[in-house]
C-alpha cells in the first residue's frame, strides 16, 4: 500500500516528505491508521547517524497510537475501529527463551524494531510512525485503554515502558524510596509511575528551578545533586535510582545515596561511562549498578493498563509534522516539556 511520511535521506539532510510502500497485510497483521507519534531522542540519533550504522532513507517513529483500519483473517484480539498502540518492536523470533518469557526486546535472534530494522520474513526495511499507516503483526500491537488521551499516551510506548520495566523488576510499591536522575521525557514518566505505585519519590537534578514542575508532577522531594550538603542528607536513603541521563556522566556521586542492596538502573544512556565506577561504592552496602532496555510486549500492556487505571499520560507538546526538524533542535536544547508528539493529520496539510 502507498504511504506518506517524513524521512531523512542522509545524516545532514532535514527530514522531508517521503512516499513509500508498506507490505501487503499478512494473515496475522493489523493495519493501523496512525493518529499520533511521539518524538524520541533515538529518532534524532538515528536520523543523524550518531551511531554510525543508519541506513537511508529513514522513517523514524516508535511511539505510535492509531486506529485499526483492517485485520488479517487470523487476527483475534483486535477489530476494525479499535484504538491501539505500537511501540519500539514489531516482531521477534517468538521461540527463544527471552521471547517465551515475554522479553522480546532481548530476543536471541534480535528483535525487529519498528524502524531502522529488517523484516524477518521478507527482508524489507521497516519504517516508523512518522507516516500515516503502519502494518504490524498482531502479537506486537497493544490495546489502548479507554479514556487515555491518545496524544499523551503515545510516549508511553517508549518512555513509559522504559521506566516502568525497572520499577516493576525491582518491586517498587508502597513504602519504596525511589529517586530519578533527570527531569526529561524519561524522567518525568519515571516520577509519575513511581508515585502512582505508591513510592516516596525524589528528583535528582543538577540545576535549580525544577522544583515547581517536579512538585506539580507529584514528587515528594527535590535534591540538587551538585550540592554536597543536600547529597549528604539523602545518604543511604534510596532502594532504587532510575538514571535517565542520555549522555556520559559520573554515577559515583549517587552510589552513597543507595540503601543496603539498593540498585541504580541506567535507562537513558547506552555508551561507555568515561568516569570509572568506584568499586568501593558498590561493594559497601551490597549495592548494584544495572541497566534496563525498553520492555517486552506483556509488560508494556500491563503498563498501559496501569496508566489507564490511574490516568497517567506523558506531558506533551503536539506539533505538526512540518515542524519536526525544529523539534529536533529544540530537543537538543532540552526545550520541551516533556515530549513532542506529532499530529499525523498534519501530513495532509
Amino acid at each position: 500500500m502507498d504511504v506518506m511520511g517524513y524521512a531523512a535521506q542522509s545524516a545532514t539532510d532535514a527530514l522531508a516528505p517521503f512516499s513509500f510502500e508498506r507490505r501487503d497485510p499478512r494473515h496475522d497483521d493489523v493495519v493501523v491508521d496512525i493518529l499520533y507519534c511521539g518524538v524520541c531522542h533515538t529518532d534524532l540519533h538515528l536520523a543523524r547517524n550518531h551511531g554510525g550504522f543508519t541506513t537511508y532513507p529513514l522513517v523514524p517513529g516508535h511511539e505510535i497510537v492509531g486506529r485499526v483500519r483492517e485485520v488479517g483473517d487470523a487476527v483475534s484480539r483486535f477489530k476494525v475501529g479499535d484504538m491501539v498502540g505500537v511501540g519500539c518492536m514489531v516482531d521477534s523470533c517468538q521461540q527463544c527463551k527471552p521471547c517465551l518469557k515475554g522479553w522480546e526486546q532481548d530476543c536471541a535472534e534480535g528483535p525487529t524494531f519498528t524502524y531502522a530494522s529488517i523484516d524477518r520474513h521478507d527482508g524489507t526495511p521497516t519504517c516508523g510512525g512518522y507516516s500515516d499507516t503502519v502494518v504490524v503483526t498482531e502479537n506486537f500491537v497493544l490495546a489502548l485503554p479507554d479514556g487515555l488521551d491518545p496524544a499523551g499516551a503515545a510516549p508511553l510506548l517508549c518512555a513509559g515502558i522504559t521506566t516502568w520495566s525497572p520499577l516493576h523488576r525491582w518491586n517498587v510499591g508502597e513504602g519504596s524510596k525511589v529517586a530519578v536522575i533527570g527531569l526529561g521525557g524519561l524522567g518525568h514518566m519515571a516520577l509519575k509511575l513511581a508515585r502512582a505505585l505508591g513510592a516516596d519519590v525524589t528528583l535528582f537534578t543538577r540545576s535549580s528551578g525544577k522544583e515547581e514542575d517536579a512538585f506539580r508532577i507529584g514528587v515528594n522531594h527535590v535534591v540538587l545533586s551538585s550540592d554536597p550538603a543536600q547529597m549528604a542528607v539523602v545518604a543511604g536513603r534510596f532502594d532504587v535510582i532510575i538514571d535517565t541521563v542520555p549522555y556520559d556522566h559520573d554515577v559515583n556521586p549517587y552510589m552513597p545515596t543507595l540503601t543496603l542492596e539498593g540498585v541504580l538502573v541506567l535507562v537513558g544512556y547506552m555508551g561507555p561511562l568515561g568516569t570509572p565506577v568506584n568499586a568501593g561504592g558498590v561493594v559497601r552496602g551490597r549495592r548494584a549498578i544495572t541497566g534496563s532496555f525498553i520492555g517486552g510486549v506483556p509488560e508494556t500492556q500491563r503498563m498501559l493498563d496501569f496508566c489507564g487505571k490511574h490516568g497517567i499520560v506523558s506531558d506533551v507538546e503536539i506539533i505538526p509534522i512540518q515542524q519536526i526538524n525544529e523539534a529536533y533542535e529544540r530537543m537538543l536544547r532540552s526545550d520541551v516539556k516533556y515530549r513532542f508528539v506529532i499530529d499525523i493529520a498534519s501530513l495532509k496539510s
